[in-house]
């Protein structure tokens, strides 16, 4: 009887101590649809882009760098400011590696394997190139995990969602949640109005990566277009383009004739050696006039020059990166602003990204993330 009572109580102990050890596991569902299981928490990462700091930040309560052992060199080459920024907070992310990409054949297993992380995480559009070219099967072989996300391709579908599968892998699924409430309590301000108001939609071309890009790059009915329809306005390219991104010709510009243009820019200073681009986004306030004078140069194409946008000043530029973020509720507010300055006169998307800004990022807020070609406009 005591031998049963011993091997009981050595059994307790046994399951007492091996139960929290295995309910550290978990099981994601990725944007993919694919489920992805963790025997234990994550504490090796690589970013196919670098661009998802922009989420992990928000979400990661102390360094966003912590468990990242490589990434791309998109912030570097796409939004110059910020990277900085996250290098003069943390030293250390100057020394992480850059990987190559998928699409032109740099990124290869092998470079990966050679880090050892636990996850490997990807935009979902990079799922293709990936099953083509072998490199999740190799990562599997590895026992690499790989988990897709998505802030660019379906921006309502996929936020939030993404939003949740990134606080699973940073063990920050309480942290997620918040995120996630906020941007949609803030997107909630906009529909809300909108939906009593029934106003008119004013048409709108988003030009595209304005000066780095020829015109007429734009977006189609999904990410910034989809945040032109989200603002109250009406986006031209979605006229012309199916998926979200593509170029219509000038022609169709001029025919269109839009009521407002927003361009898109960023500090593209390492991207291609194009000088021409409106430089907005973080602490670019402090440029606003050399903005301004890049946007109305790039207005003198003769696809704008005899414009309504043109002729009545509603002619702006707003950060290119808010479409590759978990941020877009901010400028679903600044363009709806813009659209319908009457409905909107007490909206403050400065404010609201400050406040996002004190509650969830590890920098302090600088302002540029936007800008008119009037100085009061």
């Amino acid at each position: 009887m005591k031998m049963m009572q011993r091997l009981a109580g050595l059994l307790f102990a046994f399951f007492a101590f091996v139960t929290p050890v295995l309910a550290q596991g978990f099981t994601i569902t990725d944007i993919a649809g694919r489920q992805v299981h963790f025997d234990k928490p994550v504490s090796r990462v690589v970013l196919g882009e670098g661009r998802m700091i922009y989420a992990i930040a928000a979400i990661e309560s102390g360094n966003p760098f912590s468990k990242v052992v490589a990434w791309r060199n998109d912030l570097w080459l796409t939004d110059l400011d910020l990277y900085n920024a996250y290098v003069a907070k943390y030293p250390k992310v100057k020394d992480l590696p850059f990987i190559g990409s998928l699409f032109d054949g740099t990124l290869q297993p092998e470079m990966i394997i050679a880090l050892h992380p636990d996850v490997v995480l990807l935009p979902i559009g990079n799922k293709q190139a990936a099953e083509e070219g072998g490199f999740d099967k190799a990562l599997d072989s590895a026992g690499i995990k790989l988990v897709y996300i998505d802030f660019r391709q379906k921006i309502l579908e996929d936020t939030v969602p993404s939003l949740h599968i990134l606080g699973q892998v940073f063990g920050q699924e309480q942290r997620a949640n918040e995120v996630a409430a906020y941007s949609q309590a803030q997107l909630a301000r906009v529909e809300s109005v909108l939906k009593k108001a029934n106003a008119p939609r004013p048409s709108v071309f988003m030009y595209r990566a304005a000066g780095l890009l020829d015109c007429c790059a734009t977006f189609g009915p999904g990410n910034f277009g989809l945040m032109v329809e989200l603002a109250g306005g009406r986006n031209i390219g979605s006229d012309f383009l199916p998926s979200f991104s593509g170029t219509i010709n000038p022609e169709q510009v001029i025919a269109s004739n839009p009521d407002v243009i927003v361009a898109t820019g960023s500090n593209w200073t390492h991207a291609h050696g194009m000088p021409n681009y409106v430089k907005v986004g973080p602490d670019a306030a402090k440029d606003a006039d050399a903005g301004r004078a890049a946007l109305k140069k790039l207005m003198q194409d003769p696809a704008f020059t005899g414009s309504k946008a043109v002729a009545n000043g509603k002619v702006y530029a707003i950060w290119h990166q808010f479409y590759d973020s978990p941020y877009q509720f901010v400028a679903i507010q600044q363009l709806a602003k813009w659209f319908h300055p009457d409905l909107f006169k007490d909206l403050d998307p400065d404010a609201t990204f400050a406040d996002f800004s004190k509650k969830f990022l590890p920098l302090p807020y600088q302002p540029g993330y936007w800008l008119s070609i009037r100085p009061k406009g």
